[in-house]
């Protein structure tokens, strides 16, 4: 099989074009290139007052981050909270908040014992009906004294039973609703009742101490 010879013409054009391109890179200095085209685009610095700015979300050195913390749960319990006046629709959430912010440390069986006493001399107390039933938390003076809410509307909110300084010393944190003589009804309100334990008929048993 032959092959056709190229043209002489196409072969000298070749070779002139390869002796000008030789001749044009040795004309360029070792070591360097030629400059970039320059660019469209201008370039943009920041002023010098705003290069210190920190990134958002970042404190500065003086920004005190443990007080910044502790603004963030803050805002991040009472955010748990349900509104005023939402009604029963929100108790469930007063409570988990309640008793997220206080874990448990008593025996099943005492903290249901002192949430039905706490629950009972929070309603006595309130509406006055069954105060004769604890004559050391009420005594006569504050039996006589004239309930301050009203049983409509009376509405306990939350309840957790917690100990109080040893294991025979207990409080009940209450929150609870209600209006009053006035006519004004008020949701998330808040009741300590104290207790301790004592031997009834040689039984241990919660007794819950006169308001101060």
């Amino acid at each position: 099989m032959t092959t056709t010879p190229r043209s002489p013409r196409l072969l000298l054009l070749s070779t002139v074009l390869l002796a000008i391109a030789g001749g044009a890179l040795l004309a360029v200095p070792h070591g360097q290139e030629q400059p970039a085209p320059p660019s469209t685009a201008h370039a943009t610095t920041a002023p010098p007052e705003t290069a210190t700015v920190p990134p958002a979300g970042k404190p500065t050195a003086n920004t005190d981050v443990s007080a910044t913390a502790a603004a963030s749960a803050l805002s991040s319990v009472e955010s748990a909270l349900p509104p005023h006046g939402e009604g029963a629709a929100g108790d469930p959430a007063v409570q988990r908040n309640l008793g997220a912010s206080w874990p448990a440390d008593l025996p099943s069986t005492d903290e249901r014992e002192l949430l039905a006493t706490g629950r009972a001399l929070l309603r006595a107390d309130a509406t006055g009906i069954g105060r004769a039933k604890w004559p050391a938390a009420f005594p006569a003076s504050a039996q006589a004294v004239a309930p301050a809410f009203a049983t409509a509307g009376f509405r306990i909110q939350a309840a957790i039973a917690r100990r109080n300084g040893s294991p025979d010393k207990a409080v009940v944190h209450l929150v609870w609703a209600g209006m009053d003589r006035g006519g004004t009804f008020t949701d998330l309100r808040i009741t300590d009742w104290y207790f301790i334990r004592t031997l009834k008929t040689g039984t241990p048993t919660w007794t819950p101490q006169p308001r101060t």
